[in-house]
């Protein structure tokens, strides 16, 4: 059994020591904001904070970490309010999502270095592979962010979490076929 600290919650997973990190927070946890990419630490969709630094879950066995602190996405702002959070929905960075939730754990380890990075630094630190291109975006969204960190800029509202039941799906009389004679 290994244990360590999870979103800020004790937990001790009684999984093979070898089990990567990635797959003890998707399968174990259901904490599926942490994305399966390559499996081979290269795309960083997998992107977790483990005491400050970001790291490559899919890489890390479970018992190569016992007792320290790992933060994911869900982690990073329960109400989705973080800086960057609101920086990347600002800049209209999100395209399929897939790679979104790896790129802002790696771009909150990086704020937590340095609240102002230079678009070089960026680049140099932010490896994460996106297939939708939108690399000008994060690099935007993350010194936005930087900022509204240091108070220099106030950043809009995200739209809430989850989805109102009333906005959920529901049958509109006027399209329900008519029964079968």
């Amino acid at each position: 059994m290994t244990r360590f600290t999870v979103n800020n919650q004790a937990i001790e997973y009684r999984l093979d020591p070898a089990t990567p990190l990635l797959w003890a927070l998707r399968d174990a946890s259901n904490l599926t904001g942490t994305k399966y990419g390559c499996g081979t630490g290269h795309c960083g969709a997998c992107t977790v904070d483990i005491d400050g630094r970001a790291v490559r879950s899919c890489r890390v066995p479970i018992g190569s970490i016992e007792g320290r602190y790992v933060t994911t996405i869900e982690g990073l702002s329960p109400e989705r309010n973080h800086p960057l959070q609101l920086a990347f929905i600002a800049e209209a960075v999100p395209q399929c999502g897939f790679c979104i939730p790896g790129m802002i754990m790696a771009a909150a380890a990086l704020l937590k270095r340095d609240a102002d990075p230079s678009e070089a630094l960026i680049r140099e630190q932010i490896t994460n592979l996106c297939r939708c291109g939108v690399y000008p975006r994060v690099v935007e969204a993350i010194q936005r962010a930087g900022r509204a960190t240091r108070g220099e800029e106030v950043l809009p509202a995200g739209p809430r979490p989850g989805i109102d039941p009333a906005d959920s799906a529901r049958l509109v009389p006027a399209l329900v076929p008519p029964p079968a004679r």
